[in-house]
C-alpha cells in the first residue's frame, strides 16, 4: 500500500494594525512546501485490473470509475464505431433491456454511465450491491441491440448536419486535420458514409478485443475502507477474463516547416471563428509541462489579466474573448489560439496574436505578472484537492505516465521555483508563429482577400467541414442569375405547369428538440397564404395573409402585423415567386459557384423591394434549389433542400432542414395536394 498523509493548509494570520502594513510593495512569496496529499492504495488482481482506492468518508457514498487504457485508434470509414460501442454498452443485457436498467438505476437513485473507455457507476454506500450487480452485468453480458445502434446513428447524422453549419465543428474538424493528418487518429473526422457504415459486428469486435482487465484501470472513491474494497474488487471484478490486446503505433505528422494558411465557408457570417494551431511534443509529467502551462496562463490561458484577452477584446474592442490553451499528450499535444472576431478584421486579428506570441519569446515577463499567475495556479490546485477524484486521477496518472512518486507533493516547490527566465525558455521553445496552421472559418467572401493579404504571397487553401480542399469552378461565361432561376423553373416541372396552379395544401411533420410536430401551409393564387403547426390536435401557431391584411396567433395570443412584418408575409405568400421576380421589383445576382454537399451550386442572392436578401443555391446540374439563406434581426437561417418528389407535375423537396444556431428542425413534407379548391376563409 502507497501512503500519501493528509494534506495540511497553513493558514497564515494578518495583523490588523494598518500602520505595520507596508502597502508599497506587493508582499514577497513564502517558501513553498511540499505537499502532505490524501491517502491512496493501489493494488492488482491476478487478471492484471489496477485498483485504486481513494477513502472519503465525508458523505455515504461510493463512486466506481472503469477505464481501458489503450492506443489511440485509427477508425478509417467507420469513424465514430468507438463511440458508438461505448454508448451500446449501456442499452441493455442479455438480462434486461435498456428501459429496465433505467429503471433499476432511477429506484436505488444510482448514476451509471458508459464511453469507448469505460464505465462509470456512483450510488449511495447502501446501494453498491445492486450498483455493482448492474455494472458488472453491463461489462460482462452487453447485448448491443440493433434497435439502440440505428437510433444513434439518425441522431449522430442530424448532429452532423447542425454541426455542418457551426464554424465551432468547422474549425475543429478542419484544423485537426490540418495539424495531424487524415488519415491518423487524432485527425480524422466522422462523415455521415463513415457513421452509416458502422455494423453491430464493428462495435461488438471493439468491446472484445479493447476491453480486458489487463489494460483497465478500477478507481473506488468515497465512503469505503480498502479492505471493502478488495472484497469488492475480487467479488465483481476477478472472474473478469484477461486476453492481449493489440497495439497501434502513433503516426507522426509531418512537421509545419512554414505557416499553412486556410479558410473555411459559413454561409451569411458577419463574423470569422479564428484559429492558430499546431502539435507540440508535450508529454505528461515532464519538466517542461507545468512550466509551459503557466507560459500559456500569461499568454492566453482564461484570465482577464491574459495578454490575447487584453489586446483584443480589452484594447481592440473586436471580440468577447481571446484564449490560447497547451494540451499534453503521451503521443503529441497541441497549442492552440483561437478568437471570435468581426470578419472585416480576420487579417488584423491573427497579426495581432502572432504578435503577442512573438512578445512572450523576444520579452520577458515582469516578476509581478509571473507571482501572480502563479498564485493563481496555486489556489486552483489547492481547491482540487479538495475532491478525493484528484487524489485519484493523481494515482493513475503517476502509474499510467510512470511520473516520480512524489510528482504531485512537490507541485508547489516545483511551480514557485518557475523564473521569468522559464517562461522566455518555454516561449521560444512551444510557439511557434511562423509554424501554424492560420485557419478563418467565415464568410469566404469576405475572408479570403484578407487571409491572401496575411499570407503574403503563401498559398490560402479553402476546405469543408469534411477537411477536402474546395476547388471553386467559376461562373460559366454568359449565365446570368435569371438564366439560372429560368432553369430552376424549368427543373420542378416548367412554367407552363405552375402557371396552372390556383392552389396548394402541403403537409408535412417537424421534428423540434425531440418533439414531435405538424405543419399545414396553405396558399392560393396569387398571394393568400396559411401556415399552421400544431401538436397532436393543439394549435401552437398559426400565420395567415389574406392578401392585405397579415396575422399571427401564438398561445392564444393575436397579433396584427404591421410595417416591415407585414411587408415580408405579403412577399412570403406570392405562389411560385419566382415566375416573376421582374414584375415584382426583386433584384437577382449571380455571385459564384459553391460546394453544396460536394456539388457545384450556383449562389444567386435574391433580393425583394423591402431589401430582404435571401441567398440561393441552385445545383449545376440538375437546376435544383440546394440550399438558401437568410438573414433577420434573430441571425441567419440555413435551409437545405432534398430528396425531390413529384406531385401532379411539379417537384417539391420532401426533406429540409432548417438551423438556426444551435437550433435545428428537420422537415418531412408528408404530402402535396394541388388545385382542390381552398376556401379563401381558411385565410382570415
Amino acid at each position: 500500500m502507497k501512503k500519501l498523509s493528509i494534506l495540511l493548509l497553513a493558514l497564515l494570520s494578518v495583523i490588523s494594525i494598518q500602520a505595520q502594513i507596508d502597502r508599497t510593495s506587493a508582499p514577497k512569496a513564502g517558501v513553498a512546501t511540499k505537499l502532505n496529499l490524501g491517502e491512496y492504495t493501489k493494488f492488482e488482481l491476478k487478471n492484471g485490473l489496477k485498483v485504486i482506492v481513494v477513502e472519503n468518508h465525508k458523505l455515504p457514498v461510493v463512486s466506481y470509475s472503469l477505464s481501458i487504457d489503450i492506443d489511440p485508434i485509427y477508425e478509417g470509414d467507420k469513424a465514430g464505431y468507438i463511440g458508438f460501442a461505448g454508448d451500446l454498452l449501456g442499452t441493455g443485457t442479455t438480462t434486461l433491456s435498456k428501459d429496465q436498467i433505467d429503471e433499476k438505476i432511477d429506484f436505488i437513485g444510482a448514476s451509471i454511465s458508459t464511453s469507448g473507455n469505460g464505465i462509470y457507476a456512483s450510488s449511495l454506500k447502501k446501494h453498491s450491491e445492486e450498483t455493482l450487480a448492474l455494472m458488472t452485468d453491463i461489462l460482462y453480458n452487453p447485448s448491443f441491440p440493433e434497435e439502440e445502434l440505428d437510433k444513434m446513428v439518425k441522431q449522430t447524422l442530424t448532429g452532423i448536419k447542425s454541426d455542418k453549419d457551426n464554424p465551432k465543428s468547422i474549425s475543429r474538424n478542419v484544423s485537426q486535420a490540418l495539424m495531424f493528418g487524415k488519415e491518423t487518429a487524432y485527425g480524422e473526422g466522422t462523415s455521415e458514409e463513415t457513421i452509416e457504415n458502422i455494423t453491430i459486428e464493428d462495435c461488438k469486435n471493439y468491446y472484445d478485443t479493447y476491453f480486458r482487465p489487463n489494460v483497465a484501470y478500477l478507481v473506488i472513491i468515497g465512503d469505503i475502507t480498502v479492505k471493502e474494497a478488495k472484497k469488492i474488487a475480487k467479488k465483481n471484478f476477478a472472474k473478469w477474463e484477461a486476453k492481449e490486446v493489440p497495439t497501434h503505433a502513433f503516426v507522426e505528422p509531418k512537421s509545419i516547416d512554414k505557416s499553412v494558411y486556410a479558410i473555411a465557408h459559413k454561409d451569411a457570417s458577419t463574423q470569422s471563428t479564428i484559429s492558430v494551431s499546431y502539435p507540440i511534443d508535450l508529454k505528461p509529467g515532464t519538466p517542461d509541462a507545468l512550466k509551459v502551462s503557466v507560459m500559456n496562463s500569461i499568454l492566453g490561458g482564461g484570465s482577464f489579466s491574459a495578454r490575447l484577452f487584453q489586446n483584443l477584446r480589452e484594447d481592440k474592442a473586436w471580440t468577447y474573448g481571446a484564449y490560447s490553451s497547451v494540451s499534453s499528450d503521451e503521443h503529441l499535444g497541441t497549442f492552440k489560439a483561437s478568437s471570435n472576431v468581426r470578419g472585416t478584421i480576420t487579417d488584423s486579428a491573427f497579426v495581432e496574436i502572432a504578435y503577442e506570441m512573438n512578445r512572450m519569446i523576444d520579452e520577458q515577463v515582469s516578476e509581478e505578472t509571473l507571482q501572480l499567475v502563479k498564485n493563481s495556479t496555486a489556489g486552483s490546485f489547492g481547491r482540487a484537492l479538495e475532491s478525493a477524484s484528484t487524489i485519484a486521477s493523481f494515482a493513475v496518472n503517476i502509474d499510467k505516465y510512470n511520473l516520480p512518486a512524489d510528482y504531485y507533493e512537490t507541485y508547489m516547490e516545483r511551480l514557485e521555483a518557475i523564473t521569468v527566465d522559464d517562461i522566455q525558455a518555454m516561449a521560444a521553445k512551444y510557439l511557434k508563429p511562423d509554424n501554424a496552421v492560420y485557419l478563418a472559418v467565415g464568410d469566404v467572401s469576405v475572408t479570403k482577400p484578407l487571409m491572401e493579404k496575411l499570407a503574403n504571397g503563401a498559398e490560402v487553401t479553402e476546405y469543408d467541414y469534411y477537411a477536402n480542399k474546395v476547388v471553386r469552378s467559376g461562373v460559366p461565361v454568359g449565365l446570368t442569375a435569371e438564366k439560372v432561376v429560368a432553369n430552376h423553373i424549368k427543373s420542378i416541372g416548367g412554367e407552363e405547369i405552375l402557371a396552372t396552379v390556383n392552389d396548394v395544401a402541403v403537409h408535412a411533420t417537424l421534428a423540434v428538440q425531440g418533439m414531435e410536430l405538424s405543419m399545414n401551409t396553405y396558399q392560393k393564387a396569387p398571394n393568400k397564404i396559411c401556415v399552421e403547426t400544431k401538436m397532436g390536435e393543439n394549435l401552437l401557431s398559426k400565420q395567415v395573409y389574406n392578401g392585405s391584411v397579415g396575422k399571427m396567433t401564438a398561445q392564444g395570443q393575436e397579433q396584427v402585423l404591421e410595417g416591415k412584418m407585414l411587408e415580408t408575409m405579403k412577399y412570403q405568400a406570392i405562389l411560385f415567386p419566382e415566375l416573376s421576380y421582374d414584375e415584382q421589383g426583386y433584384t437577382l445576382e449571380i455571385t459564384g459557384v459553391d460546394k453544396v454537399d460536394g456539388n457545384d451550386a450556383y449562389k444567386v442572392i435574391v433580393t425583394n423591394p423591402i431589401e430582404n436578401a435571401t441567398t440561393m443555391y441552385f445545383d449545376a446540374k440538375t437546376g435544383l434549389k440546394v440550399k438558401e439563406v437568410s438573414v433577420s434581426e434573430m441571425g441567419s437561417s440555413t435551409t437545405t433542400f432534398g430528396e425531390y418528389k413529384e406531385f401532379e407535375g411539379i417537384k417539391y423537396p420532401t426533406k429540409l432542414t432548417q438551423s438556426m444556431g444551435p437550433q435545428m428542425i428537420d422537415v418531412n413534407i408528408t404530402e402535396v395536394i394541388i388545385n382542390k379548391g381552398i376556401e379563401d376563409k381558411i385565410f382570415e
